[in-house]
C-alpha cells in the first residue's frame, strides 16, 4: 500500500508518501506547494492542485490522507483552508483515488503516543520511524505522519490482525476524533 500524505495549508501544503510492505513502512518522497502569497487565491488553488497532480503521477499512491480541518481563531483562515482542502479532495477523486481523513489529534497520537504533541516532536518521530537523515520541513512531516496514521489505522483494522494493542489504538483514535 503506498499512501500520499497531504497537510494543507495557506503558504505551503506538505505532501509525503509512504509505502508498507508486510509490515515494513518505507519513506518514499516529500515535499511542499508554495505557491506566491501574491498571486490570487484562485490561481494558488490552481498551482497546489497542479503540482499535487504532477506527485500523483509521479509516485501513484494507491490512497490519500489528507488532514481534516479544525477552526482557526479567524474566520478567514479558516475559510480558505477549507478551499485548499476541498481543491486536494478534488485532485485525488480526479485520479480516482480513495480519500481518508484524520483530524489533527488522531495523527499526532497515532504517532508520537500524544494527541497534544507539538509539532517539533510530530516531525522528529517522523524522522525516527522513516529512519530518515534529518527532520523533514514541517509541512512535510505533518503530511508524512497523516500517511503514517492511515498505515497504523490499516493495519490494525485488518481483521486477522485484531490484537489488544490494535483495539487500545483504535479505542485512542476515536476518543481524538471525538474530542475535535
Amino acid at each position: 500500500m503506498r499512501v500520499l500524505g497531504l497537510d494543507p495549508g495557506s503558504r505551503r501544503t506538505g505532501w509525503g508518501v509512504v509505502e508498507r510492505s508486510g509490515r515494513d513502512v518505507h519513506y518514499v518522497a516529500c515535499g511542499h506547494a508554495a505557491p506566491s502569497a501574491r498571486l490570487p487565491l484562485a490561481e494558488r488553488l490552481h498551482s497546489i492542485v497542479c503540482e499535487i497532480d504532477d506527485v500523483i503521477a509521479r509516485y501513484v499512491p494507491t490512497q490519500v490522507v489528507v488532514e481534516s480541518a479544525f477552526h482557526h481563531s479567524f474566520a478567514r483562515s479558516t475559510l480558505v483552508l477549507g478551499h485548499i482542502r476541498g481543491a486536494l479532495l478534488v485532485a485525488a477523486v480526479r485520479r480516482g483515488l480513495p480519500i481518508a481523513e484524520y483530524a489533527p489529534r488522531a495523527i499526532k497520537l497515532a504517532v508520537t503516543g500524544r494527541g497534544d504533541a507539538p509539532k517539533e516532536r510530530v516531525a522528529s518521530m517522523v524522522r525516527t520511524q522513516l529512519m530518515l537523515d534529518r527532520v523533514p520541513q514541517a509541512d512535510a512531516a505533518d503530511a508524512l505522519a497523516g500517511a503514517l496514521c492511515h498505515l497504523h489505522k490499516a493495519r490494525y483494522d485488518a481483521p486477522r490482525r485484531k490484537t489488544p494493542a490494535g483495539e487500545r489504538l483504535q479505542a485512542l483514535l476515536a476518543t481524538a476524533r471525538g474530542a475535535r
